[in-house]
């Protein structure tokens, strides 16, 4: 439960190695492992921790990110078999989605960009209807659709990624604003510019009225 809760991705991972030690032997806990792994980065690791939780409860739930993990390690054919092995019928829509997520990306790796595009081209992309993991799905197409030159229906899909991502998950937000065009300086930056601009200027002044000789009162006796 720690390892899940914790906000930051290593303290998670260190909770979760924390109960490996004590109960490595029990499905939950190496599931846990296999997700805090996941979570930072470690990729090899959280695919051994993921493959030991699947046989251990029979769950084809951890799919998706043991598919996601091959693709990280440079091994698209094997992410691709993972996505293949699912037996779509049996599992949650989520899981459904989060694996045809990852089959668009590996996709999109393999320089497949219209193969992505049709991996995602789902009911629920048109549905008015928002679920918990909408945000993700019109993120993904987006990307999809950007990687295959059709800009224009990528930037509505970020649009609708940035408007069902009320959590943040997603820089769909950002995304958008790039292929908008918008660039926000840093007005930090730019205010400690000034000062310092602000302040060279009242140094050369100061130099200015030390250098500058005094002007000398006429001399009432000279012709």
């Amino acid at each position: 439960m720690a390892a899940g809760l914790a906000e930051d991705p290593q303290q998670g991972y260190e909770y979760a190695l924390a109960a490996r030690r004590l109960a490595a032997r029990v499905g939950v806990v190496r599931e846990a492992c296999g997700i805090a792994a996941y979570r930072t980065g470690r990729w090899a690791e959280a695919l051994s921790e993921l493959r030991a939780a699947r046989r251990m409860t029979g769950s084809d739930d951890y799919l998706p990110m043991m598919a996601d993990c091959e693709r990280a390690l440079g091994r698209p054919d094997r992410g691709l078999s993972l996505v293949r092995e699912a037996d779509f019928s049996a599992l949650d829509r989520a899981i459904q989605i989060e694996l045809r997520i990852v089959e668009s990306g590996i996709r999109r790796d393999q320089g497949l960009a219209d193969a992505a595009v049709v991996v995602l081209q789902v009911p629920e992309l048109t549905s008015g209807r928002m679920r918990p993991w909408s945000a993700r799905l019109f993120y993904a197409y987006a990307d999809a659709l950007l990687a295959a030159g059709r800009a224009d229906e990528a930037r509505d899909a970020f649009a609708r990624a940035a408007e069902a991502d009320t959590s943040g998950e997603t820089d769909a937000a950002d995304r958008l604003d790039e292929l908008d065009g918008f660039e926000f300086a840093d007005l930090a930056e730019d205010e400690t510019d000034l000062e310092d601009d602000e302040n060279e200027a009242d140094e050369g002044d100061e130099e200015d009225d030390d250098g500058e000789e005094e002007d000398e009162e006429p001399d009432p006796a000279a012709p």
